[in-house]
């Protein structure tokens, strides 16, 4: 006799747990812990934050292009088996004009930025990229600490299309934030001049 398979986890389950130890996600209808953030981690994830909320979390030409909503680790249901907690996530304010609310926050966003951690880097780059491609998220960046590096993909129906692959060093502009030039270094500690 085969063995029945568990049913998949849904945000029902994830949200079950205790809100002061909730650090898990539902990836592919599976409640999965997410990593314990390294130094570096929490460094790139607060650059990334501060570099693009600046300029683009408000409106219009009041000190950049403006025009977002930017947030940090907020839970994002895309499906009620797909339950992410992106490190950075942004929806525009033209298609959103409220700012988004709730536990789990249930608008796809447009873009996304996952920093990566050893232990889960195979989850943000397979799994969860699928799942975000799979629900139309238009944006979707990489930030890998050890390689010191920024991946950006924009949405396309076949697959997510590699539109910038850069190192700690470059300069770069990149979408969908690409009104504002972005040292890559300064993800990874670098002072803007450097």
């Amino acid at each position: 006799m085969a063995a029945q398979k568990a049913p998949a986890a849904t945000v029902r389950d994830l949200l079950a747990i205790p809100e002061d130890q909730r650090f898990h996600e539902v990836v592919a209808g599976e409640i999965v812990r997410k990593a314990t953030p390294s130094g570096e981690h929490g460094d790139a994830q607060s650059a990334v934050a501060l570099r693009i909320k600046g300029p683009f979390q408000r409106r219009p030409g009041d000190r950049g292009p403006g025009g977002w909503w930017i947030y940090t680790a907020v839970e994002v249901e895309l499906e009620p088996t797909e339950v992410y907690r992106p490190d950075v996530v942004g929806w525009r304010r033209e298609r959103l004009p409220e700012r988004p609310t709730g536990t789990p926050i249930a608008t796809r966003p447009d873009w996304i930025c996952e920093v990566l951690s050893p232990s889960s880097s195979s989850v943000d780059t397979l799994t969860k990229l699928r799942g975000y491609h799979r629900n139309h998220v238009p944006h979707s960046w990489i930030v890998d600490p050890l390689e010191q590096s920024l991946t950006v993909f924009r949405w396309e129906p076949d697959g997510y299309l590699l539109r910038l692959k850069a190192e700690r060093g470059e300069r770069v502009h990149a979408e969908p934030f690409d009104a504002v030039e972005l040292p890559v270094g300064a993800l990874f500690g670098d002072d803007d001049d450097a």
